[in-house]
């Protein structure tokens, strides 16, 4: 069934004119402009900020909390060559505030270490063991926690009572009560007057290197946009400024490793937006954190051996390429495991834990309801959660952590560690959470669309426009919009396993390719079923020619789909509600119904009218036909007349074995022939015992329309054309009209 992923709000703009006069110098089209609009985008200061990003309009690193008193800290360590640890994050984020941070360590000359923590040996923020480790036998002074430590506690309270300070720089969630850190520069610290919330951990890093270098290191803008786009923190405000002008880094980049992943990766120097981090540069880098040490990405990313780079690179993909394969076996584990319960909680000790958190990310765009993925080991479960917008799964599990070993995360995503004996608790925990809070939990997620779309207005430099309102992410999301009323002229499966749908649709004698990811089995139902799309624009381009194409994000049917399967081979699916021998079998699926039979009798008749009623959302026609009367016809004046004239030259006649031959020898269907004699048995013309018709030499002069049999044999007939021939949504509105 074609069913929408989301709920679809459009947002239809009418433009002041004062608005369109202050986007005229900008040269934007009026869909661009509408968007601009909708998103409150309005004034001229704004405006300009919004399309032209200035690194000027970055905020002063020194409203953070504790940004003096951090900054301070590290410079005295800098002078007195104390032994510095920057202890980062495994994943891209991570990685890349661990760079930034320790290459303005580097340009001020410090003694500077970096160590990313093992997901598997580690986990997640400050480890106490590793603490020790460094304190103890690398004679660290002082430790900079990079995109994690508000969390982590018992590590940094031990490292304080050793005389090492502790200054966290973090952007995770804020628990309750803080560690006892020397320093916490965090842009929702309770007590910060920092004007922007959401930066991403590499965003606090550039930070804390602005406030120590004296200067905005644009070098390092690359790194930045990397981590706060694969992050997934908002790409407003400050965030915005820095991805923009990261991005034009990142095209141009000197790193030796960022070049040689990005040539691996397939990125087009000549086109690098977001989607290329987000696509082909973020996965990479997550992919190492998620299967083996992150270490190595420290040297990728702020090394300058050529030869290192290209093995470093090269591991990275191969390891990625791993990561694929193991997620897809898990993800189709996972699908078999989900129940119907409001909140799903996923185990088992097979699934590598590393890749948990994008297959949640997966059920959860498929089920939408929160889902924690765990593997399990002597008892022991880590893994990671994903949640709907409407349920915080933060909130709902911060004031719980005795339930857990280890926990953190945000509003939407969490990781933790648990003992197996606590599941139920936990799963109770979140059910209280949401009948407490009274949360709707049957809302779809919310799919904004910037206006419907119609195909004979878009063009290249249509795209071109829209790419001004670039670099899209959270809370600036690129444009989709709504295309309908068009006909689907060509719909076929492609790729691998043929598991993408390409659709050629026109409108208003436009034609346009549109592509939908991971929905190649549905091609019988596009081609068939009137639809409407979500889509975001594109360009394809192939043998030299560019052309507009869109991706669908999402669609829904129009009213009731009805698929006509009769020519086809078709496999309908399983537990669906079922027509055959004039009555209808239910089944798990009871909104889809396939009408396998067509009805032999009034009585099945109105049992298959009943059935289409009954709030289908699919039904496929095969109307199998056992008797095909509508190719026979219900016997014509002539036919009639020749049976008659052929039974008084044969007054007894045997139907049982020579019926053949009179169909033959009258050049009749036997079919028909059957039922014609039925029909003169009735009218009293023939007599038939044990098989051996006589004609009635003395029978009254009837009209074959006298004939019941012959009434009924014309409206099989002609219900039998209708199901054989008739376009199926005929047939449907011709059984339901009432």
């Amino acid at each position: 069934m074609i069913q929408s992923k989301y709920t679809w709000k459009i947002t239809e703009t009418v433009l002041p004119e004062e608005f369109k006069k202050l986007t005229k110098k900008y040269k934007l089209d009026e869909l661009t402009s509408n968007i601009l609009y909708s998103r409150g985008i309005r004034d001229a200061d704004t405006i300009e900020n919004f399309l032209r990003p200035s690194l000027e309009e970055l905020h002063d690193p020194f409203l953070l909390h504790d940004m003096k008193k951090a900054t301070d800290r590290i410079l005295s360590a800098v002078e007195n060559g104390e032994n510095i640890l920057i202890y980062g994050d495994y994943d891209a984020d991570g990685m890349t505030a661990s760079s930034v941070m320790k290459t303005a360590l580097d340009e001020l000359g410090a003694e500077v270490q970096v160590y990313l923590p093992n997901r598997f040996t580690d986990g997640y923020g400050p480890n106490l063991d590793v603490y020790q480790y460094f304190i103890n036998n690398e004679s660290i002074d002082l430790i900079i926690t990079v995109d994690n430590g508000v969390a982590g506690f018992d590590a940094i309270e031990w490292a304080q009572n050793h005389d090492v300070d502790v200054i966290v720089t973090d952007h995770h969630s804020m628990p309750e009560t803080l560690p006892n850190a020397y320093a916490i520069v965090h842009p929702e610290h309770p007590d910060s007057v920092y004007p922007f919330k959401y930066l991403a951990g590499v965003g606090v890093a550039f930070k804390v290197a602005c406030a120590l270098l004296e200067y905005i290191p644009s070098e390092m803008l690359d790194l930045v946009a990397i981590g706060t786009i694969a992050d997934m923190v908002s790409l407003t405000d400050e965030n915005r400024i820095l991805v923009a002008h990261g991005l034009k880094e990142l095209a141009r980049t000197e790193r030796a490793g960022l070049q040689e992943l990005m040539k691996i990766a397939g990125c087009d120097f000549g086109k690098i937006t977001e989607e290329t981090v987000g696509f082909q540069i973020a996965p990479r880098l997550n992919a190492l954190g998620r299967l083996d040490d992150p270490n190595p990405a420290i040297e990728l990313l702020t090394g300058w051996d050529e030869e290192a780079a290209t093995s470093i690179a090269q591991m990275i993909d191969e390891k990625n390429n791993e990561r694929k394969s193991i997620v897809d076996k898990i993800y189709q584990e996972a699908s078999e495991m989900l129940t119907d319960d409001p909140v799903q909680i996923l185990y088992h000790e097979n699934w590598h834990k590393g890749v948990l958190g994008i297959v949640a990310g997966r059920l959860l765009e498929k089920i939408h309801k929160p889902i924690i993925m765990l593997a399990e080991e002597d008892g022991i479960l880590r893994g990671s959660a994903r949640s709907i917008e409407a349920f915080d799964i933060f909130k709902a599990l911060d004031s719980h952590r005795e339930l857990f070993i280890a926990f953190g995360g945000h509003k939407q995503a969490a990781g933790m560690t648990l003992s197996i004996e606590n599941v139920e608790k936990l799963e109770q925990v979140m059910i209280d959470f949401i009948m407490d809070n009274n949360i709707d939990m049957s809302g779809k997620t919310v799919l904004e669309l910037s206006g419907t779309c119609e195909l004979d207005r878009l063009s290249l430099s249509t795209i071109n426009n829209l790419e001004a309102l670039a670099p899209f992410g959270m809370n600036n999301p690129k444009p989709r919009f709504l295309v309908e009323n068009y006909k689907v002229t060509q719909s076929r499966s492609m790729g691998k396993d043929n598991s993408h749908l390409k659709l050629k649709i026109e409108q208003n004698k436009a034609q346009i390719d549109a592509v939908y990811f991971g929905h190649g089995a549905e091609e019988l139902e596009f081609e068939q079923a009137e639809t409407k799309l979500a889509v975001m624009l594109s360009s394809n381009s192939w043998n030299g020619n560019t052309t507009v194409q869109l991706m669908v994000e999402d669609a829904q049917a129009v009213g009731i789909e009805l698929l006509d399967i009769r020519s086809k081979q078709i496999n309908f699916p399983e537990n669906t509600k079922i027509f055959a021998k004039n009555e209808l079998k239910h089944g798990i699926m009871e909104d889809v119904l396939v009408v396998d039979e067509v009805p032999s009798s009034h009585t099945g008749l109105s049992a298959l009218t009943e059935a289409l009623s009954a709030g289908n959302k699919l039904i496929y026609f095969k109307n199998k036909i056992d008797k095909n009367y509508y190719l026979t016809g219900s016997g014509t004046r002539e036919q009639f007349a020749k049976l008659y004239k052929a039974i008084y030259q044969f007054p007894e006649f045997d139907v049982r074995y020579k019926l053949r031959n009179l169909a033959d020898y009258l050049k009749i269907p036997e079919l028909l022939l059957v039922k014609m004699i039925q029909i003169f048995e009735e009218l009293g013309f023939v007599k038939i015992d044990n098989g051996l018709m006589t004609v009635e030499k003395n029978a009254a002069k009837r009209e074959i329309s006298e004939s019941k049999i012959y009434q009924e044999l014309q409206e099989t007939v002609k219900w039998q054309e209708l199901f054989a021939l008739a376009p199926v949504k005929e047939i449907y509105q011709k059984l339901t009209e009432k």
